[in-house]
């Protein structure tokens, strides 16, 4: 399955709403400034993946890599 920034900001923001959380009060959590959780949550294609993964282990969510036809992508 292949997901764009898009959809990885949406489960983000999904994900920080279950717990209720502020995106100032998550960014304090991952270490992370508010502007960067904006940023992810809106799609943002040059934030460090790193800090996603982090901000996604917070939630509770993970991002996963696998193996894919190339040639279907953008399609």
């Amino acid at each position: 399955m292949y997901m764009k920034a898009e959809e990885i900001g949406r489960a983000l923001l999904h994900g920080r709403k279950e717990l209720g959380l502020r995106q100032g009060e998550l960014a304090d959590l991952a270490g992370v400034s508010e502007r960067f959780i904006r940023d992810v949550e809106k799609g943002k294609t040059t934030v460090r993946l790193d800090k996603v993964i982090d901000v996604l282990s917070i939630l509770g969510l993970e991002l996963s890599v696998g193996i894919h036809d190339p040639l279907k992508v953008n399609q």
